[in-house]
């Protein structure tokens, strides 16, 4: 009987075992975790745990290859809750996905797998530019490059005379990758670049920088211009011929060509000029002088000029130039002295024969003197900045030859400056007849005063036409009346008051010989003898006949 029962509860307990296996491998399920980088060279760990799991447990950390799973450590007999650490030192191998196994018992689990990247930090960095050497023309295109001797998972900065190139710095400056891309340089664009190829692993950066790069922009040269002037030694004379530009980078190869051939050329590296000695006779044409600049893009040509100096002679004279104040006041004067021929004129002023200003005084383009004069254009013209009886008087100027200070002068006429105020509506007194009138400014309130006056004047000749035009017309309707009525008696008689009554009582008619009707003739004869009567009561001067046709 006790056999029986123990044959009963065999299947019993071998069903319990086979679950009981079956249930320990499905409740083994280890966790790995680790880093996903790392440096190269740097120690990692690994640790795989597979929690309610029998004991012991063995875990081992497997690699993922190609051609099947290679076991790179293994950890044994470790007590409940206790998990398997594997340490690393990453090489350049070591990169790919790693998982975990755990064994315990007959039961088995795999864990997840994390892929570990291994990350080589940047070095030997430096600078490259397309093109190279990074010399380039304004609006040209350039691409500067950061390129490192090894390194993997970089990222790049890069920095502009030391300052951090973002995309807001320069809309002309373009980051891609480790390129920086420039498009349209322009002078501002020349400088200093260097770039910082970096990585970060787990908060922790490391970074290679470059040396700094220099990149240089040219500017286009401007067209030459050219110049010249003219000096004395002893009997000789010779040019000092100026071609300059106003824009461009050096070294520039600057020429001067007279009659398409060349006289002398130099290599400028210092500045956009250059300076050619000419032989010169005053008075005859020495030839076309052109200047030429060579860059290594360009060529280029000045205007034209003739090597031709006239000496001063002809006349001269002085043109004055009243100068007004927003009130309309008199604030300055200007005089102009003109000389008729002359190529480089030294001019000279005088007030009242007394020179002005100084000679001693330098010449330049525009320099104040003193507080009440001021000189500009090669001293021929002569600003009196203010206007009182000290500067009121005869100014006359004079001109000679710059180049020779033995050269005879050539003086204008005197000229008078009358420094009293004016009137803007009166016309200002000239004081000789090289002199100009006075330039005025007005302003609103003035123009129309002097509209309104001009429309005044206008209306009042047209009231004075037309007064004269009605009068024209009464005179006109009288001579017709006149005519229309007859010819008088070629005699009427004569009364006491003498001449006076023969002017008034004669009349001549052009219509003599038109029939006068019966009616005007006794009206006339009556009018005449009544007339006659009144005159000689009352002794008054005899109305006119025809005043007399007309009023009747």
């Amino acid at each position: 009987m006790k056999n029986l029962r123990t044959h009963n509860l065999l299947p019993i307990l071998a069903l319990a075992s086979f679950f009981s296996k079956i249930s320990g491998s499905i409740s083994l399920r280890p966790v790995l975790t680790g880093p996903d980088m790392a440096y190269l060279g740097s120690r990692v760990a690994f640790r795989c745990n597979a929690t309610h799991s029998s004991l012991p447990v063995t875990y081992e950390l497997l690699l993922e290859l190609d051609d099947g799973d290679v076991v790179i450590d293994t950890a044994a007999d470790l007590q409940e809750d206790q998990r398997a650490s594997f340490f690393l030192k990453v090489a350049a191998t070591s990169e790919g996905s790693y998982h975990c196994k755990a064994t315990a018992g007959e039961s088995t689990g795999v864990s997840n797998s994390i892929k570990l990247s291994v990350v080589t930090p940047a070095s030997n960095t430096r600078v490259t530019s397309e093109p190279f050497p990074p010399v380039v023309y304004e609006g040209s295109h350039i691409v500067l490059s950061c390129s490192v001797s090894k390194g993997s998972h970089l990222s790049y900065t890069w920095f502009f005379n030391r300052r951090e190139v973002t995309s807001s710095t320069s809309p002309l400056l373009h980051l891609t990758g480790n390129k920086l891309v420039m498009e349209n340089v322009t002078p501002e664009h020349a400088g200093w670049y260097y770039c910082m190829a970096w990585s970060t692993v787990q908060d922790i950066r490391r970074f290679s920088s470059s040396f700094e790069f220099q990149v240089t922009v040219k500017v286009y040269v401007s067209k030459p211009r050219i110049s010249f002037s003219i000096l004395k030694e002893g009997a000789s004379h010779s040019a000092n011929v100026t071609c300059w530009s106003t824009r461009g980078s050096l070294p520039v190869n600057i020429s001067l060509l007279i009659d398409d051939e060349e006289v002398g050329s130099v290599t400028a590296t210092e500045s956009l000029a250059a300076w050619f000695p000419v032989t010169m006779v005053p008075g005859q044409d020495m030839g076309m002088a052109q200047c030429r600049v060579n860059t290594e893009v360009q060529k280029l040509m000045s205007d034209p000029v003739t090597l031709e100096v006239v000496p001063v002679g002809g006349d001269a004279k002085v043109e004055v130039e009243y100068l007004y104040s927003a009130d309309s006041k008199l604030a300055a004067a200007r005089l102009s002295c003109q000389v008729s021929r002359g190529t480089f004129p030294y001019v000279s002023w005088l007030l009242n024969d007394s020179v002005l200003p100084p000679e001693t005084y330098m010449d330049s383009y525009i320099q104040s003197v003193l507080s009440h004069y001021a000189l500009s254009t090669h001293r021929q013209t002569l600003v009196l900045a203010t206007l009182g009886p000290e500067e009121s008087g005869h100014y006359r100027c004079r001109a000679r030859d710059s180049y020779d200070d033995s050269g005879p002068w050539v003086e204008s006429a005197a000229v008078r400056v009358q420094a009293t105020d004016r009137i803007l509506c009166s016309m200002p007194r000239a004081t000789s007849a090289t002199e100009t009138l006075p330039k005025v400014s007005m302003n609103t309130t003035e123009v129309i005063t002097i509209v309104f006056c001009c429309f005044l004047l206008l209306m009042l000749a047209v009231g004075v036409g037309c007064v004269y035009k009605m009068f024209e017309h009464k005179q006109a309707h009288a001579h017709i009346v006149t005519t229309n009525s007859g010819a008088l008696p070629q005699s009427a008689p004569r009364s006491q008051s003498g001449s006076k009554e023969e002017d008034t009582s004669s009349i001549d008619f052009d219509v003599q010989n038109e029939e006068i009707p019966l009616e005007i003739k006794k009206k006339t004869a009556n009018k005449l003898n009544t007339d006659r009567r009144d005159h000689s009561v009352t002794q008054e001067e005899p109305a006119s006949p025809v005043k007399s046709i007309i009023s009747s």
